[in-house]
């Protein structure tokens, strides 16, 4: 069965709190959204502002193979404003529980009724689509809610739609509700939100009952705790309900929900479902291992059907077994004892409440075989002085060709002046330029572990150390160390 995709993630999702596009923003989700396949992306409400049917607009005159539409209320100058934008079609929201009927327009039943009709009549007498739409629906007297919707349907309004609009629906209630709305015989839509943590799992069942469209949102945005999430209700759909089908690229979600989340300024937890960085995670132990002989031991679906990547992540439950094979896969060679030191670092990060990824291992795995080679210079000792009103100084102890040399130096930070005091204790054999720093906090925190890349001159040899550590200013000093340890044994050679 062809279940259809409504995206509001530019009119519903945008009235998250803080949340305010731009044109040029709007246009560039609306084209993701297009892309991937959304059959009708609802790119804001015309009414609001200038500046929104401006948006609108921009997204209507790019020529986007999907329905555009606008939100309106069931007044004729809501239906003005998005005749004025040109839109495909209108979402016709009109309330119809007592409460908001009451309370909130102070009308009653009867004359919200002739304005939600005459609103319907207007928009398609002005050839627009009409998708006539109950706000909180689920908290409305079932009669007069088909009283509405059969009205509509008499004029010729081509959806219907039923809004859970403060998430009240229970999955068991929403198949019972959506299923006695079907009997209407118009295409139904589903529309939730997800103030109890339900918003999916009512959108499904309401398919389920027979809705053909549901509304929802990427990565689940939107007022209060948010809509249907665009990205699990379509996943759920294609993996665990074998009878609908969307349009929708699903290779393509995790890209889009990072688009929405970086131009939104709504970032998502670690472990939201299908596109969190932690969906495709894995600690080292039990499920890593599972996961590295069969992946569907532990995932339900594989990372690459909705674009995003499996990772390993190492900490405190890390197991000998599991780091082997990691560091294999990473195609490292390493030694028993190397392993063991690897291991060791890896358990000690993940005792201060840090995990480590690929990236991180492999930093840490090169800064341990680095370790193996034979130095010339070893750093024995280093010292900072630095604070408000201090210039930062530092002072080194280094151990070269078994003499110790101590040096000092001043830097416009402790890292500066903690380089600036090992040139100068090598300056007598070896003019080492540094040529680029680069530094990383790769695992977050105000512990976190640092990657320090250095790229080093040496006359014309060029070499690329690094160094990783909890320390900002011992990794600087390790990586560029390793660099002039390394620069020195080629001149030998």
């Amino acid at each position: 069965m062809k279940i259809n995709v409504l995206d509001t993630t530019l009119r519903d999702g945008e009235q998250t709190p803080g949340i305010s596009l731009t044109a040029s923003e709007k246009l560039r989700i609306a084209i993701k959204l297009d892309e991937i396949g959304v059959n009708i992306i609802e790119a804001g409400s015309a009414i609001t502002s200038i500046g929104e049917r401006k948006g609108i607009k921009t997204v209507v005159n790019e020529g986007l193979n999907a329905e555009i539409s606008s939100f309106a209320r069931a007044v004729r100058v809501d239906v003005d404003a998005a005749l004025e934008c040109g839109v495909d079609s209108v979402h016709l929201v009109v309330p119809t529980s007592d409460l908001h009927i009451t309370h909130k327009l102070k009308k009653t039943r009867e004359e919200v009724l002739f304005q939600a009709i005459d609103a319907a009549e207007y928009a398609l007498d002005h050839g627009l689509i009409v998708e006539l739409s109950a706000e909180d629906a689920t908290r409305s007297d079932m009669d007069y809610l088909k009283k509405i919707f059969s009205a509509g349907i008499d004029v010729g309004v081509q959806r219907i739609c039923a809004c859970d609009t403060v998430g009240m629906l229970t999955p068991e209630r929403s198949l019972d509700y959506y299923s006695e709305l079907v009997k209407l015989g118009a295409p139904l839509s589903v529309h939730c939100h997800n103030d109890f943590g339900l918003a999916v799992a009512n959108t499904l069942s309401a398919i389920r009952a027979g809705a053909t469209e549901f509304h929802c949102t990427v990565n689940g945005i939107g007022e209060r705790a948010g809509n249907a999430s665009f990205e699990e209700t379509v996943v759920s759909l294609d993996t665990l309900y074998g009878d609908y089908q969307t349009d929708i690229q699903i290779n393509q979600l995790y890209d889009t929900s990072k688009l929405v989340a970086r131009l939104t300024g709504v970032y998502l937890q670690p472990n939201k479902a299908i596109v969190g960085e932690n969906a495709f995670a894995h600690e080292s132990g039990i499920h890593a291992d599972g996961v590295i002989k069969n992946a569907a031991t532990y995932e339900p679906i594989t990372p690459e059907l909705v674009g995003h990547k499996r990772k390993f992540v190492m900490g405190k439950h890390i197991g000998e077994h599991g780091l082997k094979n990691r560091l294999k896969e990473l195609n490292l060679n390493f030694n028993q004892d190397q392993c063991d030191e690897i291991f060791k670092r890896v358990k000690s990060l993940g005792d201060l409440g840090k995990s480590v990824t690929d990236v991180d291992l492999q930093a840490i795995a090169d800064d341990v075989l680095e370790i193996e080679r034979e130095k010339k210079i070893n750093l024995e000792e280093v010292t900072i002085v630095s604070g408000n009103k201090v210039i930062p100084t530092a002072s080194v102890k280094l151990k070269i060709d078994n003499k110790d040399i101590l040096e000092a130096d001043v830097g416009v930070g402790p890292v500066d002046a903690a380089i600036g005091a090992v040139k100068k204790g090598i300056a007598s054999f070896a003019d080492v330029e540094l040529e680029e720093y680069h530094v990383d906090a790769i695992t977050g925190g105000t512990n976190a572990l640092i990657d320090v890349i250095l790229k080093l001159r040496l006359g014309d040899k060029i070499i690329s150390a690094r160094s990783t550590q909890p320390d900002i200013i011992n990794a600087s000093v390790e990586a560029y160390l390793s660099g002039v340890n390394r620069l020195l044994e080629n001149e030998d050679d």
